[in-house]
C-alpha cells in the first residue's frame, strides 16, 4: 500500500459496545507518577488552595526560562514567560493585545479550529492560507505574500501541525520569519507539539527571530495534563507584560496546583515520561498509517486524511456527511476537515486519544468504511 512502513498485525475482535474517540486531541496516559493531582499535598505545598501569582509561580517561571534558554541557546529570564490558564488562553491573550478589531492575521492552513476562533471573537479577520505540502521557501512566500494587507499585524504557525502532523523545515521558517520581519508583522509560533516529533528537526521560531516572536507552550499535549490548563507563552518582556495585563483580567492566574504540577514535571521524570509516550504514540502512528494507506506524519498527535476518491467511490450521493454518519453507526468518531479550513474532502484522526489497540481497531474500521 502507498505510504505503508510495515504490514499491519492481523486483526483483533473488538468489545462489544466499544466505541472509537478518536475526534479527540487529548491522550489516553496519565502524567507521570508524582506529578498527578493525587500526588500533591497541602502539607508539602502550603498555599495550594490558594491564588498563585498573576504572572506564574516564581518557581515554575525560573524553571519554564531555564528550560527554554538551555534548548534555544537565547538568554531567557522569568520576564519573557507568563504562565496562562492553558495554551488556548494564552493565543486569545495573544491575539487580544497585538491585534485591535478590524485587523487581520495570517494563518497557515489548516490550522487548530480555535485559532481562528480566537480572532473572529476580537473582531479580527483569519487570513487563512493553505499551507499543506509545500517544500521549499519560495513557494511558502508565493503562498502567503497575497495575503498581506494594510490591516495585517501578525503571522501564525503550528509545528507539528494540528491536524495535519507536518513539520515546516528550517528554510522554510527562516524565510517565513525573514518574510514577517520585512514587513514589520508579529511571528506567532504555536510549539505545543514540540516535544511529539518523530521525523525531522524542530526548529525553535523564537532562534530566528526573538525580537518579534512569541512562542505559545502547553503542558497539555507535552505530558498528559489536559485537565490541568496549564500553558505559558515566551516572548519580548514589552510584549509579556502587555500580554500579562490582559490575562489578569481574564483568568487572573493559571491553577495552583496546575502550576505545581507542571514543575514537578520539567526534569527527569518528565524527560522519561515524554520519551516514552513518544515512542508509543510514534508506533500506532506508523500502524494506521500503514492500515490506511498513507504515510505516516511528522509529527503531532494526528492524521489528516484526504478523502476525496473514497467519497466519490462511496458516498457520491451524501459526501463528507454521510461519511461521517456512517463512522458514527460503527461507533467511530473523527473530525471533519472543515474544523481546520478549507478542507472540505479531509478527515482528522487522532492515534493518541485511545490506548493504541483501540486507536488500531477504530482505524481498521474506518478503513472498511472507506473500501482502502
Amino acid at each position: 500500500m502507498k505510504g505503508a512502513i510495515f504490514a499491519p498485525p492481523p486483526a483483533t475482535l473488538a468489545p462489544t459496545g466499544e466505541s472509537y474517540p478518536l475526534n479527540v486531541g487529548d491522550t489516553w496516559m496519565d502524567p507521570p507518577i508524582g506529578t498527578r493531582m493525587e500526588d500533591l499535598r497541602t502539607a508539602d505545598w502550603p498555599g495550594l488552595h490558594q491564588y498563585a501569582p498573576t504572572q506564574g509561580r516564581p518557581d515554575l517561571l525560573a524553571a519554564i526560562a531555564a528550560r527554554v534558554s538551555a534548548r534555544s541557546g537565547l538568554p531567557v529570564d522569568v520576564s519573557n514567560v507568563l504562565v496562562t490558564a492553558s495554551g488556548t488562553i494564552g493565543w486569545s491573550a495573544i491575539v487580544a493585545t497585538i491585534m485591535d478589531p478590524g485587523e487581520e492575521i495570517i494563518v497557515l492552513s489548516p490550522n487548530w479550529p480555535l485559532v481562528s476562533g480566537a480572532i473572529r471573537a476580537c473582531k479580527g479577520t483569519p487570513r487563512q492560507v493553505p499551507f499543506m505540502g509545500v517544500h521549499d521557501p519560495e513557494t511558502a512566500i508565493a503562498l502567503v505574500a497575497p495575503h498581506l494587507t494594510e490591516r495585517t499585524v501578525a503571522l501564525y504557525f503550528n509545528t507539528p501541525n494540528n491536524p495535519s502532523g507536518a513539520v515546516l523545515t528550517r528554510p522554510i521558517l527562516q524565510a517565513l520569519v525573514s518574510w514577517a520581519a520585512k514587513n514589520d508583522l508579529w511571528v506567532i509560533a504555536d510549539d505545543v507539539y514540540e516535544e511529539l516529533q518523530y521525523q525531522g528537526e524542530h526548529v525553535p521560531a523564537r532562534t530566528l527571530a526573538p525580537d518579534r516572536t512569541i512562542s505559545l507552550h502547553s503542558f497539555t499535549k507535552a505530558y498528559g495534563m489536559a485537565g490541568n490548563r496549564v500553558g505559558y507563552i515566551v516572548g519580548p518582556s514589552e510584549i509579556i507584560a502587555a500580554v500579562h495585563k490582559v490575562t489578569t483580567h481574564i483568568f487572573y492566574s493559571s491553577p495552583t496546583a496546575g502550576q505545581i504540577a507542571a514543575l514537578r514535571v520539567l526534569g527527569p521524570v518528565g524527560d522519561d515520561w515524554v520519551a516514552a509516550a513518544r515512542r508509543t504514540y510514534w508506533d500506532v502512528a506508523q500502524r494506521c498509517a500503514s492500515i490506511l494507506g498513507v504515510s505516516p506524519p511528522d509529527g503531532g498527535a494526528f492524521l489528516f486524511l484526504d478523502v476525496e476518491d473514497d467519497l466519490a467511490r462511496n458516498f457520491s450521493d451524501s459526501g463528507l456527511q454521510g461519511l461521517m454518519h456512517r463512522c458514527a453507526e460503527r461507533r467511530l468518531y473523527v473530525t471533519p476537515g472543515t474544523s481546520f479550513g478549507p478542507f472540505p474532502t479531509h478527515i482528522r484522526v487522532s492515534f493518541t486519544s485511545a490506548p493504541p489497540e483501540v486507536v488500531e481497531r477504530g482505524v481498521r474500521i474506518l478503513a472498511e468504511v472507506l473500501g482502502r
